[in-house]
């Protein structure tokens, strides 16, 4: 039996119906994946917050932990700071990534844009945090960059600018990771919401390019952003690694007082972890019911900015600013990265000396000596998540094409809800539940736990390249004899070579900036460049850190090296499978 057009599974031919089968299978197991351990390491949390863990000796439930929790010095500011570095940092990264959007759109810049956010993205977290803090410390690369000349300073001033009390130098770091996420995402949806065709008709009745992109573009693409945002919310008021290298000591965010709770030596404080994992959950669903309040709010008054007919939105200011703020952003990034290059070979450096005045290749023979288990760690961990993650989501999309239905919208939820749920909070429990289960901690846990993580990065960074290609191919291929096998083999996957590629650097980079993940399932035995890095953190010895940051950052950044070389090398005869593949 065959369905025409989409190339149905064809009985009488075993090996065909099986992996139809497989396929078919592929959305199913997708699901199981990523719900399965969000929703039984929910459970495993909040059953030990009413003080039920027998495999310690608390054998009956009470309300006795969450007095604890609550009686804890300092948490309410815990909970504040967790509070606020999510919502304002989902605002400030929206407003950029749309601010940007509206000034580069349809522009010459627009393509290198496009190019640009793929490498920001690939940049982990924590050699994010640690680029940040080394630029803006009082003793960093920018002080010394602008001093004596335009600051005065002969000696580091005494500014708390990292680990400040308000969390802000977290919140920048955030923003700074979150607004290519954000990018990416909204670049995806602006072919089917036809922006091109609203900005061009915007702008030939008169509105101004900002006014065009907010009153036509941006009501119709923010509904198909709300996911997202409320994952940037999610990972903002639950970060752990960030936090470490930036978040203020005491008392720190939530979700690394729970960290702090769970390492502790003494077993029963396992419980106020578990309670502290469930109140990191009414933070973020709190924060999360917030923004949602504020957005019915703006709805409702940008309705009547829209219909007001006003054709202008401060176009200049707001021009000028979008068109320095994504280069500033650039720049931050990069000055980052040079200033933990810098650090890694500087033997002396005084301030406010630029550059360092003596080289050393000493900390790097440091880092060499232990560096081998962290990084065949690292490696062999994230090519077996990213493997698998990209074998399931080619699973899936074969799956869609082959029988034309594309993933429901309850599936698609499902690839969030790793991203929704505070990493903190379902991780603590699937520990719990792994150690009552007498699964050992290690490796195969460890990739396991970033198969959640990564699964849902490769899919949406593959999923509209697999979309968009044009069926008729598929169909043509058919034609010329080709099993469904056959099509997806010789036709659809090289055109798809190179998002494919991209896809896996894009895994590759998210499974290498895990820590919290590595750091529970491995329960601390498990050491990765992102662990050994953030346990550098509060040793304050910037040589060492610059040394491992930068091997974290530059391990990402090869993958994707190797992405965008490894197309031009196979299709170097026949280039026009470069463009086909975009």
């Amino acid at each position: 039996m065959r369905r025409s057009g989409t190339g149905a599974t064809q009985y009488g031919d075993p090996d065909r119906y099986r992996t139809g089968f497989m396929l078919k299978a592929s959305p199913y197991l997708v699901a199981a994946i990523l719900a399965g351990p969000v929703a039984a390491g929910a459970l495993g949390a909040l059953v030990p917050s009413f003080g039920f863990l027998p495999a310690l000796g608390h054998d009956t439930f009470g309300l006795s932990v969450w007095r604890d929790l609550l009686d804890w010095p300092g948490i309410g500011g815990s909970v504040l700071l967790s509070l606020v570095s999510g919502l304002v940092t989902a605002g400030l990264a929206l407003a950029l990534a749309m601010l940007f959007l509206a000034v580069f759109f349809e522009t010459r810049a627009f393509t290198w844009l496009r190019k640009a956010i793929a490498p920001l993205l690939a940049v982990p977290h924590a050699a994010a945090a640690f680029a940040l803090a080394f630029l803006i410390a009082p003793s960093g690369f920018l002080a010394r960059l602008m001093s004596p000349w335009a600051t005065g300073w002969q000696r580091p001033p005494d500014l708390l600018i990292v680990q400040d009390e308000l969390g802000l130098s977290l919140m920048a770091g955030l923003v700074m990771k979150e607004v290519p996420f954000l990018l990416l995402v909204a670049l995806a949806p602006l072919a089917q919401i036809r922006a091109v065709e609203r900005m061009r008709m915007a702008r030939a009745l008169g509105y101004g390019r900002i006014a065009a992109w907010f009153k036509t573009v941006v009501p119709a693409l923010y509904p198909l952003l709300r996911l997202p945002i409320y994952a940037v919310i999610a990972y903002s008021s639950a970060n752990i690694d960030v936090a470490l290298i930036l978040g203020p000591v005491s008392p720190p965010p939530l979700a690394v007082q729970v960290l702090r709770w769970s390492n502790d030596p003494e077993l029963d404080y396992r419980l106020i972890a578990a309670a502290g994992a469930v109140l990191q959950f009414g933070v973020t669903a709190a924060a999360i019911a917030l923004w949602v309040a504020a957005e019915r709010t703006l709805i409702g008054l940008g309705r009547g900015w829209i219909e007001s007919g006003n054709r202008t939105l401060a176009e200049q200011g707001l021009g000028l600013l979008g068109r320095v703020m994504f280069p500033a952003l650039l720049l931050s990034a990069g000055l980052g990265i040079l200033a933990l290059g810098l650090s890694a070979f500087a033997r002396v450096w005084r301030f406010p000396d630029p550059f360092p005045s003596r080289w050393t290749l000493e900390h790097w023979q440091t880092v060499g000596e232990t560096a081998s288990g962290p990084l065949w760690s690292t490696i062999w961990i994230a090519l077996t998540a990213t493997g698998l993650s990209l074998a399931l989501v080619l699973a899936m999309l074969e799956n869609e094409r082959r029988t034309g239905r594309r993933a429901s919208r309850a599936l698609e939820l499902v690839f969030y809800l790793p991203l929704l749920v505070p990493q903190i909070g379902f991780l603590f429990g699937l520990v719990l539940l792994a150690e009552l289960a007498g699964i050992a901690p290690g490796g195969a846990l460890v990739a396991a736990g970033h198969v959640i993580f990564v699964l849902p990065y490769v899919y949406l960074t593959l999923s509209e390249s697999y979309r968009r290609l044009d069926p008729a191919w598929g169909r043509l291929a058919r034609t010329l004899g080709h099993s469904e096998g056959g099509v997806f083999w010789k036709v659809i996957l090289p055109m798809v070579l190179t998002p494919t590629l991209a896809a896996f650097a894009v895994g590759l980079a998210v499974s290498i900036g895990q820590y919290l993940v590595t750091r529970l399932l491995g329960a601390g035995r498990i050491d990765t460049v992102t662990t050994e890095a953030i346990a550098l953190a509060a040793g304050g010895d910037r040589r060492l850190i610059g040394a491992w940051a930068l091997t974290q950052a530059v391990l990402p950044i090869l993958g994707f090296a190797l992405a965008l070389a490894a197309p031009r090398l196979v299709w170097r005869h026949r280039r026009g499978m470069l463009g086909a593949a975009q």
